[in-house]
């Protein structure tokens, strides 16, 4: 064979070795990657403005106030100059450890269910302390005599002898009362449009965190997605959730500070269309659901929103400890932006965990996720089997 063409065959081989070296390295860092590169685009990119007329949208902020050098990650570390990513746990990760710590929780509810199944007989007073017990727990007085009633007429009938049995017949009621037929589906999914999820509340239930924590939820679950700080009031609200968004690869659409919430919003959407992501998660600022215009305000920005796509979910935050306020908060929001879920945060040994069965019976929306610690991963889908599972178990 002549020299040359060996030569030649040997500098294919070369080549084509050095190609694929090149993109085996780059698929181990597109999702890095796709998160930097998409906060840069965003930064660059003009914006569409909005404004609340029923007619038109327009006039308002751009999409990223600040230039790609200044939207720098948080101290991560690097491996040759690319931000390394965070991968959040996954779904089944998650429900394991909150159901342990469910279990160790000490929940009034928990306490007083198994008062009931410890005794080998049941008398009135045990049922009058008991009834007690659950109202107490935020169970509510209609929820309370339906379970006394069908536990009364199943545990007559079957004895109490049985612990096991007992334990049996209380799990069967109190499943049947959290109601595990609602559809707990956060709704995210990605059409001819992103998914739109809005996040709402009263300040100090931890809204933006919440928010930040989703994003980490739909992340693990292999959802491209991305946040709008429409929460343009409270000074440090963009940048925490830019920091919370850039853990995971997730790129924050941000106005500058007292902006347009509505404007802001509509950015966001538009930018998530044209960047063909899965879902837009809206941030918007703390409301005091007694403040009216605070609330009409509210009702602007998902108006504004639906120009551009619908809004495929709307998540109010409540606290878990706030007990009966919570009810007046969600009435109220309901009202205005026809909440689809609730996330109750803070469902710690503090909580009165039949809060959850309150609000789904008031106002007909599904529990969607519980947080239940601090951690960024401590945020997962509510399970009526396994909240009470756990309950039984502490």
């Amino acid at each position: 064979m002549d020299v040359t063409y060996l030569w030649i065959i040997i500098a294919v081989v070369l080549v084509a070795s050095v190609a694929v070296t090149g993109l085996v390295a780059v698929n181990r860092r597109r999702s890095a990657l796709r998160g930097r590169d998409r906060r840069a685009e965003l930064s660059q990119r003009p914006g569409a403005h909005a404004e609340d007329s029923d007619d038109a949208a327009g006039g308002g902020v751009a999409v990223g106030e600040r230039s790609p050098g200044d939207l720098a990650l948080p101290d991560v570390e690097l491996e040759r100059g690319v931000p390394l990513v965070e991968r959040p746990e996954s779904r089944s990760t998650r429900l394991a450890r909150l159901r342990r710590r469910l279990a160790g929780s000490n929940n009034a509810l928990g306490r007083g269910l198994l008062l009931l199944i410890s005794r080998d007989r049941i008398d009135e007073d045990t049922w009058e302390d008991f009834e007690d017990t659950l109202i107490t727990s935020d169970l509510g007085i209609g929820p309370t005599t339906e379970l006394v009633t069908a536990l009364r007429s199943r545990l007559r009938v079957d004895g109490v002898a049985n612990s096991e049995a007992a334990r049996a017949v209380l799990r069967e009621e109190l499943i049947k009362l959290v109601n595990p037929d609602l559809d707990r589906t956060v709704h995210a999914e990605r059409t001819d449009t992103p998914g739109v999820v809005m996040v709402v509340g009263v300040n100090g239930t931890g809204k933006t965190t919440t928010v930040g924590k989703l994003a980490r939820v739909l992340v693990a679950d292999d959802k491209d997605v991305l946040l709008g700080a429409a929460d343009t009031f409270r000074a440090a609200a963009a940048d925490q959730l830019e920091t919370w968004g850039s853990r995971v690869g997730v790129p924050t659409v941000r106005g500058a500070e007292g902006a347009d919430p509505a404007s802001v919003a509509f950015n966001a959407v538009q930018a998530g269309i044209e960047g063909e992501v899965d879902v837009v998660i809206i941030d918007t600022a703390g409301r005091l659901h007694t403040k009216t215009g605070l609330m009409d305000e509210l009702g602007k920005v998902k108006r504004v929103i639906e120009r551009k796509a619908p809004v495929t979910e709307v998540l109010l935050v409540l606290d878990a400890t706030t007990g009966q306020n919570g009810l007046t908060q969600a009435r109220i929001f309901a009202e205005v932006v026809n909440v689809t879920g609730i996330v109750l945060t803070k469902l710690d040994g503090s909580a009165k965990g039949g809060i959850i069965v309150q609000v789904q019976r008031e106002l007909g929306v599904p529990v969607k996720l519980i947080g239940l610690g601090e951690g960024v991963d401590d945020l997962a889908p509510f399970d009526a089997e396994l909240f009470v599972d756990a309950l039984l178990e502490g």
